[in-house]
């Protein structure tokens, strides 16, 4: 367990190094896919930077590449803060998912993993901005099953968070290729801590911008966002 403060414990960066073994892989290529993540702890830093490489030609469009936690046994009691605190030195101005789990099963049979709710938040700002500290409130993390929104998902155990994840993945083929985050802290904090309120573009899949794409006819914006959503989840299906 991380050490704490009244406001603030970190749970990566600060007092409790970055470390490469604390995070693996898990992208599309158990699929079939073609995507690579890594998570490189630069020396003699407190950064960590997650790139790699986005594939989204390989399975037709569909596509992500991401880092998570190894270890199993591990646990994190946050229920006494507000909220997460990403701070954000460098990046590359791509959308990214920030996740949480509360909950893993034994692997299956196959040596796969079985699926478990993931609480998701999606992230991102121009380039050319200054470093920033985004700030994720636990009301907006929203819960998915493979995938999809899940109205019905029980209410995240803060007490017990047992996985963290960083994403990059294609949006319905808003973003492909080389991707780069460099991340100086993960800290769960109070508001009152916080040396930033900003909100981050949240990405809406039910609201495409018009620099994604131009719908003539609702209906056609329907079965796209459908095929798009029936894709990730497929993807996801034994590793979310």
């Amino acid at each position: 367990m991380a050490k704490a403060s009244s406001e603030l414990i970190y749970l990566f960066g600060g007092d409790s190094p970055w470390q490469s073994r604390d995070w693996t892989s898990s992208d599309d290529r158990v699929r079939g896919g073609a995507s690579k993540s890594h998570l490189t702890c630069l020396p003699f830093s407190s950064v960590a930077v997650f790139h790699g490489h986005l594939d989204t030609k390989t399975l037709g469009g569909a596509g992500f590449a991401s880092q998570r936690t190894t270890s199993e046994n591990r646990l994190w009691d946050i229920s006494h803060y507000d909220g997460l605190e990403l701070d954000i030195k460098e990046t590359d101005g791509k959308r990214y998912t920030f996740i949480l789990k509360d909950r893993l099963l034994p692997k299956s049979p196959n040596g796969r993993e079985q699926s478990t709710v993931s609480w998701e938040y999606d992230f991102q700002y121009p380039e050319a901005d200054e470093a920033k500290k985004v700030f994720i409130a636990w009301k907006d993390l929203k819960p998915t099953y493979r995938g999809r929104e899940k109205q019905d998902a029980e209410p995240l155990d803060l007490k017990r968070v047992r996985r963290v994840s960083l994403m990059m993945r294609s949006f319905f083929g808003s973003q492909e290729g080389d991707f780069s985050l460099s991340i100086t802290s993960i800290a769960a904090t109070k508001i009152s801590a916080g040396s930033s309120s900003w909100s981050p573009y949240r990405h809406d899949p039910d609201a495409l911008e018009e620099k994604d794409v131009t719908w003539n006819k609702g209906e056609r914006r329907q079965s796209f966002m459908a095929q798009g959503r029936a894709w990730f989840a497929w993807l996801c299906d034994i590793v979310y």
